[in-house]
């Protein structure tokens, strides 16, 4: 393995554990004021980061169609991220986290498929038990609703995948600039669903500290994933970086006291080893 691909090996995992512990303060977040304001507060916390380091690295501004691409992975990202964090709120952190991670990891693969040929055995049985670990997860466990929040897990994963994609395109031109376009319009975007949604009553005084530390963290580890796009495949830096759900899973137990069943712990361990047979190459 190449020093490159080491870098964007390394690069990739550190987004993950970094993502990871973001998404754990954003789903305690929501749990106290209202998922749209939330985003809106964290991604106007990172668009400020994004402008520091913009800044005090001297990145020349990129071509405008890095910018361009940095516009499209805000918004897919910015709704994702609504989507991930409400099923947080609403479902059970250790379940939500590697259903909406397993669908992450696929999209990048797929174009990998169209733009690269077909993955070999190892991703393919990636494939498969990504679908048996849904599954498993999915099962209800007694009187314990543990189908809230799936939905929404999956179209938080659907749209990470198109984050991802998008990321390595805005990539080609910088890493921070694209990212402060990326901030700026979901956090726009995220205002103005705000703005026309029924107003929340519930103060955000005590959700400022997870929506601060969400959206520093969340911002870090966008720039991370788009480092590693430079240094190596998609595909690979996409399902390494998909990884997140591990530290959420390992924050989530120790902080929140979650247990699942026997059969949903085989179907999350199964839904992170699904992650590491599709990046196999």
């Amino acid at each position: 393995m190449s020093s490159g691909t080491l870098t964007g090996a390394a690069l990739s995992l550190g987004a993950a554990g970094i993502w990871g512990a973001g998404d754990f303060a954003g789903g305690l977040a929501t749990k106290r004021a209202n998922v749209f304001r939330v985003v809106a507060g964290a991604h106007a916390c990172g668009l400020v980061l994004m402008l520091v380091l913009a800044w005090i690295t001297f990145e020349p501004i990129p071509p405008r169609a890095s910018l361009l691409w940095g516009v499209v992975t805000g918004v897919s990202g910015a709704l994702g991220v609504a989507a991930l964090y409400k099923a947080l709120a609403i479902g059970r952190m250790g379940i939500v986290a590697p259903v909406a991670s397993v669908i992450t990891g696929i999209l990048p693969v797929l174009m990998g498929i169209r733009t690269e040929g077909m993955p070999d055995r190892f991703q393919l049985a990636g494939f498969v038990l990504a679908l048996i670990s849904i599954w498993l997860v999915a099962r209800p466990d007694g009187d314990i609703d543990t189908h809230r929040g799936l939905g929404l897990a999956v179209l938080a994963g659907v749209l990470f995948g198109l984050f991802l994609v998008g990321g390595k395109q805005a990539g080609y031109g910088g890493v921070f600039w694209p990212l402060v376009a990326a901030r700026m319009a979901s956090t726009l975007l995220m205002l103005l669903i705000v703005a026309f949604s029924p107003r929340d009553t519930r103060s955000l005084r005590l959700a400022w500290v997870p929506i601060l530390l969400s959206g520093l963290l969340d911002s870090g580890a966008n720039a991370l994933f788009i480092a590693a796009t430079r240094h190596g495949r998609l595909d690979v830096a996409a399902v390494l970086s998909s990884l997140y759900p591990a530290s959420t899973v390992i924050l989530a137990r120790v902080l929140l006291k979650e247990r699942a069943s026997a059969t949903q712990n085989a179907g999350i361990v199964g839904a992170l080893l699904s992650v590491a047979l599709i990046s196999a190459r």
